[in-house]
């Protein structure tokens, strides 16, 4: 064979590679709406970014016949390239070729790649499109699954992992994308699902769809699996591009700096936008975008547990993570569901050198059976946890009320948050001046001539002695009362003298949260 003969033949090998499981499969795929693994990266990275690792590997079977069938790049996709000129790593499943399966080779790939991500620290993404473990090589398979689980765990807290679910996720495929940092899906054709619904039907005598066993609304609603929920696979593409303008390469990094707009800025609407009526609800997320750079707020999990409000913006330029009580549901309590939601947030950015910023407005806990017999006081202690572990700048704003265990829980001074601030409107107690009074003037209002006049004297008294900011101010538990419209320029230098910050915890080879 001579040296153009070699060269028509090695490119002969790489049509046959970027044409998967076959042009037939390719259309199959397209007809129900979906894209292949290659359509996918070249959304997803800068165009002709796109360098691809081991596109001449198939699969070592011989068994079911087949050693009759093999593609090149067997049903995976894997290399590196850039988004927004930053270094990323990828695979992305490819359902055209045994569709997706994971095999021997197949897991052989995603390891190679997650270890070059490590290696090189940068952020490592997956796209998955998959029907789960390839039958045909029996134990080979679960034992790539294995290996990958194993990955993922390594690399949790040292590079950014994302996962965006593409179409089907089933059996042991969904515990990968459930160890890395981010899930994406796209409605309506994307699932994920421990057991399918045949199994659950076989099972419990129960009918339920894909879709609604495991579908994009259930998972980012109902669940929490799901981060981010996104109308189609392009929109899902787009949104991961812009998750990762807000995250650093890996953990020795810092996130990137952007040019902001003006630091000094101040809107004069945060000075109103707290209702005269204490428990009258307004909504969290305005307040967050009058003060962040250009108004922008990159929201995770934001239809669960809505109570609480977490996700990602700058401010003066830096990325930061904002974690808010969120009065407009369930007027800002905490719960199970928040309290998890939060705590999580807050151990990715602590991970990720990323500021927390905390916005609070809480009552407490929820109370009821539901919550004591299902952990209230284990998922508390998470996000207590979190916060008390995190070592990364710490700022919080108490806009309204911080009353009971939920002050101390919300990155209090005491569980060493750098920089305390609070409104004028702010009502730092033990509990509620409603119930205080009830409590503790409990004889005076039964022997009162009018206990509704009484118990509003007590009240309003109960606020100015014990509930207002600068009780809390007196014993410097809080830095400093300010003006609302001051809070950005206020954050944004604080931000700037802790840009040398140094905290550390114990030596010890890992702590023991509330799991």
């Amino acid at each position: 064979m001579n040296k153009k003969t070699k060269i028509q033949h090695l490119n002969e090998l790489k049509g046959q590679s970027l044409l998967g499981g076959g042009q037939d499969r390719i259309d199959t795929q397209h007809k129900k709406g979906r894209l292949t693994a290659r359509e996918r990266l070249d959304l997803l990275l800068d165009k002709g970014s796109f360098r691809e690792v081991d596109p001449f590997v198939v699969h070592r079977t011989h068994d079911f016949d087949l050693d009759k069938q093999k593609f090149m790049s067997d049903s995976v996709v894997t290399g590196w390239g850039t988004i927004e000129g930053r270094l990323v790593y990828v695979f992305s499943q490819d359902f055209t070729v045994f569709g997706g399966s994971l095999g021997e080779v197949h897991a052989e790939k995603i390891c190679k790649i997650m270890d070059m991500a490590m290696k090189n620290g940068a952020p490592m993404i997956g796209l998955n499109d998959s029907g789960g473990a390839r039958i045909q090589e029996g134990v080979v398979s679960l034992a790539g699954y294995a290996d990958i689980f194993l990955k993922n765990t390594m690399a949790s807290g040292v590079i950014p992992q994302i996962s965006a679910i593409m179409g089907p996720c089933a059996g042991g495929a969904v515990y990968s994308p459930a160890l890395t940092d981010f899930i994406f899906m796209a409605r309506d054709t994307s699932y994920m699902f421990v057991t399918g619904p045949d199994v659950v039907k076989a099972v419990t005598h129960e009918e339920v769809t894909q879709e609604e066993l495991g579908g994009a609304s259930v998972h980012s609603e109902k669940s929490g699996v799901c981060h981010v929920a996104a109308d189609s696979e392009a929109d899902t593409l787009f949104l991961i591009r812009k998750l990762l303008g807000y995250l650093p390469q890996n953990n020795m990094e810092d996130p990137t700096y952007v040019v902001s707009d003006d630091p000094l800025r101040m809107d004069e609407a945060l000075n109103s936008i707290i209702p005269d009526d204490a428990n009258k609800p307004y909504d969290i997320k305005e307040v967050i975008r009058m003060i962040m750079d250009s108004g922008q707020f990159f929201e995770i999990h934001e239809n669960y547990a809505q109570n609480i409000v977490v996700g990602f913006a700058r401010l003066g330029g830096h990325s930061v993570g904002i974690v808010a009580n969120q009065p407009a549901v369930l007027a800002g309590v905490l719960d199970i569901d928040a309290s998890e939601k939060g705590a999580r947030f807050v151990r990715f950015c602590d991970a990720f050198n990323i500021p927390i910023i905390t916005f609070e407005d809480v009552p407490g806990f929820l109370p009821g059976t539901n919550q004591e017999h299902h952990g209230i006081i284990r998922s508390g202690a998470k996000l207590l946890y979190a916060y008390c572990e995190a070592t990364v700048p710490k700022l919080t704003i108490i806009t309204r009320k911080a009353y009971g265990g939920a002050y101390c829980v919300m990155s209090s001074k005491h569980i060493r948050s750098d920089l305390n601030l609070a409104w004028p409107t702010a009502e730092i107690a033990v509990m509620g001046p409603d119930g205080a009074v009830n409590i503790i003037f409990r004889k005076e209002l039964d022997k009162a001539k009018d206990p509704v006049k009484k118990k509003a004297e007590l009240v309003a008294d109960y606020k100015e002695k014990f509930a207002s900011p600068y009780v809390a101010a007196q014993r410097g538990y809080i830095d400093d009362v300010i003006e609302p419209k001051e809070t950005r320029p206020r954050l944004i230098n604080a931000l700037e003298m802790l840009s040398n910050k140094r905290d550390a915890n114990p030596a010890k080879k890992h702590g023991n949260i509330p799991l």
